[in-house]
């Protein structure tokens, strides 16, 4: 989005003068570990590639990791990182309950850790940098109220389970459409960020709510997996999601998706290898980072690039 390329070209141009080196010689030889939930899905590719771009842009060495939605897996991706004795990792945890013992582990072996787009429960990081998930959960509340005149049955497709990101959405939506007594949220549902899962379990929750008048999905993905399910409903059947990926844009623009909460997944990536050169050089970075979002409607979705 056009914002969002203001935003990163802000953050280089203001780079020296926060204390992160402008050009590769003063991070020769440093390498930040990444660790990404899953490249199979647009988001988090968005996510790495803002974070491959700000390691060129400082001249780091950026040793990416793809999880593919397996916390086991990610463990052993930080036992390796930490292995290597790297200054500073990075994790966007697949679970955020899942990871403690490795990041204790980290800490001990002096790794600045900081957890990227969701929270790491029971262990202590250096920086945790997420989207204001809670305030996006109540934005698409207040959105899909709109949206269906602030009454009627509604549905939610929740992500992940032990999630940060999830449980934080969930309850900004929860909190959001508790100022509409008239709506009533028929079920939710899980079905894991994942556009096939959204379009399973949209379909046998069609069938259970013929009277549907509107959705909240977690993400995108699951939004156009209902919209899929929805097949000729789509459109009168108003869908919220969450992200603002290139499709989830499209389908705004297109009036299929009637609004999606849009983050900024470069500049949290951007951001977060930025922070992880100076914790690894010895500076220090704020303990939280809340990275604001934006509605996206049919009426604003041209102020959004789709890539």
């Amino acid at each position: 989005m056009r914002s969002l390329a203001y935003a990163i070209a802000g953050v280089a141009l203001g780079a020296a003068a926060c204390g992160v080196p402008a050009n590769g010689d003063a991070t020769e030889g440093l390498t930040i570990g990444l660790s990404v939930s899953t490249m199979n899905n647009p988001y988090f590719v968005q996510f790495r590639d803002g974070a491959e771009a700000a390691a060129q842009r400082f001249g780091a060495k950026l040793a990416v990791a793809d999880a593919q939605n397996n916390a086991s897996r990610q463990a052993t991706q930080i036992q390796g990182f930490t292995s290597r004795k790297l200054k500073a990792v990075i994790i966007n945890p697949v679970d955020s309950n899942a990871l403690a013992t490795e990041v204790r582990a980290a800490n001990l072996a002096g790794i600045a850790v900081i957890a990227a787009d969701r929270a790491i429960n029971h262990a202590s990081v250096t920086q945790t940098l997420t989207s204001d998930n809670l305030a996006g959960g109540k934005l698409g509340a207040q959105e899909l109220a709109k949206q269906i005149g602030g009454k009627g049955e509604v549905i939610v497709l929740r992500g992940t389970a032990g999630t940060s990101a999830s449980r934080d959405r969930s309850k900004g939506f929860t909190d959001g459409i508790a100022a509409y007594p008239k709506i009533k949220v028929v079920a939710a549902q899980q079905a894991d960020f994942d556009r096939a899962k959204g379009l399973n379990v949209m379909t046998g929750l069609i069938r259970s709510h013929p009277g549907l008048d509107g959705v909240f999905a977690e993400n995108d993905e699951m939004a156009l997996g209902a919209i899929q399910a929805l097949g000729p409903k789509a459109g009168h059947v108003k869908v919220v999601g969450f992200d603002g990926t290139p499709d989830g844009i499209k389908a705004v623009r297109a009036g299929s998706m009637a609004a999606t909460v849009t983050q900024q997944p470069r500049l949290i990536g951007w951001q977060a290898v930025q922070d992880a050169i100076k914790v690894a050089k010895g500076q220090t970075v704020a303990k939280t980072v809340a990275v604001p979002v934006k509605l996206a409607t049919k009426e604003n979705a041209n102020e959004f690039w789709t890539f």
